[in-house]
């Protein structure tokens, strides 16, 4: 497995992260030690969780596992959800932030965590607040990276210009739910994510198993994994993708997911979040990085899945190019 920069930063991360929002639930303890042990083993040194994963055992779960060798990995966390029934117990406000990074670090058995990320943007609370107690958990080396999830573009530019005139350590990465069947990012939150040098932490990239082409037309949904819903709201274009998919999966002689995951791996700052409940359901998405798509076949995959662009972005050339034809005086 290949390795890369974490956005503008100088964080070196493998191409792949391995979430683990599995641990301590559909993966018991002794499962996610194996699949753990499978993604080291295959080059991985990158690793996603949260403090609300399975009521923080995924965090305790990483924490035990990795605690033999904790500086040769990269810790990614999250904070923002209820941990608690409290009205302190959420949120991306500084009481919660301080005591949710402190939990975290228990939980972890870690002193540092290499990114912490906001779980989502939080209306309730100044934007100016959470950048600023982010910044004085870098300075107190509690944590070395900041980042963000769920962020629109709007957000990510405000929050990027607040630390940019506070002069405080910016953001370096974003992790949106990003994969062939959800491209709406590529609008306005991916754009001002590069603009502004963030790294892409792409989170079901597979859709909750839609591209690994376990479902067919006609399924339904109930009883199908955690994010159901996917199946339920699956349109045509959907099955269309899948359809290519599978047919460059064959080509290949891989499987679909492989090639689902290659697609997001076409961008280099882009870097999937990939997740098992056992240690064979890693093989098709380690695949992925021996993957070469050709030109060709990306544009296919493309056409494929363009979502409806909606305006402004289908009105005349806003979002796009103007016409080669066209002169100025």
């Amino acid at each position: 497995m290949d390795t890369t920069y974490l956005g503008r930063s100088g964080l070196v991360v493998s191409e792949l992260c391995l979430g683990t929002m599995t641990f301590g639930g559909a993966a018991d303890k002794d499962e996610s030690y194996e699949i753990v042990d499978a993604f080291r083993e295959a080059g991985g040194t990158f690793f996603d969780t949260a403090d609300v994963y399975t009521g923080g055992a995924s965090e305790r779960i990483l924490g035990e596992i990795v605690g033999g060798y904790r500086d040769e990995v990269v810790i990614a966390t999250k904070a923002y959800g209820g941990t608690g029934a409290g009205p302190n117990d959420r949120s991306a406000s500084r009481r919660h932030l301080v005591k949710a990074i402190e939990d975290s670090l228990r939980r972890l058995a870690t002193d540092y965590v290499d990114l912490y990320q906001v779980h989502a943007f939080d209306p309730t609370t100044p934007l100016e607040e959470t950048l600023a107690t982010l910044e004085d958990l870098v300075r107190q080396g509690k944590v070395l990276h900041v980042g963000v999830s769920n962020f629109a573009g709007w957000q990510i530019e405000r929050a990027c210009r607040i630390q940019e005139r506070r002069g405080f350590d910016g953001l370096v990465s974003l992790q949106p739910q990003y994969s062939l069947v959800e491209r709406q990012i590529e609008f306005e939150t991916l754009p001002a994510a590069r603009a502004n040098g963030l790294g892409v932490l792409a989170w079901s990239p597979l859709a909750a198993g839609f591209l690994t082409g376990k479902y067919e037309r006609g399924d339904v949904a109930e009883g199908k994994g955690r994010f159901a819903q996917f199946i339920d709201a699956m349109s045509e274009r959907g099955w269309a993708t899948l359809e290519v998919v599978r047919e460059l999966a064959e080509a290949h002689g891989v499987a679909p997911a492989s090639i689902a995951l290659a697609w997001l791996r076409r961008d280099e700052d882009v870097v999937p979040i990939i997740g098992a409940t056992r240690v064979d359901q890693l093989d098709a998405s380690l695949a992925a990085t021996e993957v070469a798509l050709s030109a060709d076949e990306l544009e296919r995959l493309a056409a494929a899945s363009e979502p409806d662009r909606g305006y402004p972005w289908d009105f005349g050339t806003v979002g796009g190019r103007p016409p080669r034809t066209l002169r100025h005086p």
